[in-house]
């Protein structure tokens, strides 16, 4: 039985400050919250295809996609490396951790 995939979403580094990004409707966000869910994989990597466009700006680095998973309309990351980018820097008292922009109980 082939395995399902799960939903995706884009990432990035903004160039010039390196803060991590998400992808939304043709342009980038601040929060996992406020980033865009593929359920289709054409389509998350139609957006990933779109990402090229700010790279070639040197607007952002390194744009790829990476599993979630959603519950009770909570965005949640599948793996520890996206949780911790979402959270913002762990060495700093200030940013995304600050805000407390994300919380995550999985």
């Amino acid at each position: 039985m082939a395995k399902v995939q799960d939903p995706q979403m884009l990432t990035a580094n903004r160039l010039r400050d390196g803060e991590v990004l998400y992808w939304r409707a043709g342009n980038w966000v601040l929060t996992l919250a406020e980033g865009e869910v593929f359920a289709d994989p054409k389509a998350a990597d139609a957006a990933l295809a779109a990402a090229a466009r700010y790279v070639k700006e040197n607007s952002v680095v390194a744009p790829y996609l990476f599993d979630v998973r959603v519950a009770d309309g909570v965005i949640k990351p599948v793996k520890e490396r996206e949780i911790i980018r979402a959270r913002g820097p762990t060495v700093r008292g200030e940013g995304k951790q600050a805000l407390g922009a994300f919380d995550v109980s999985i």
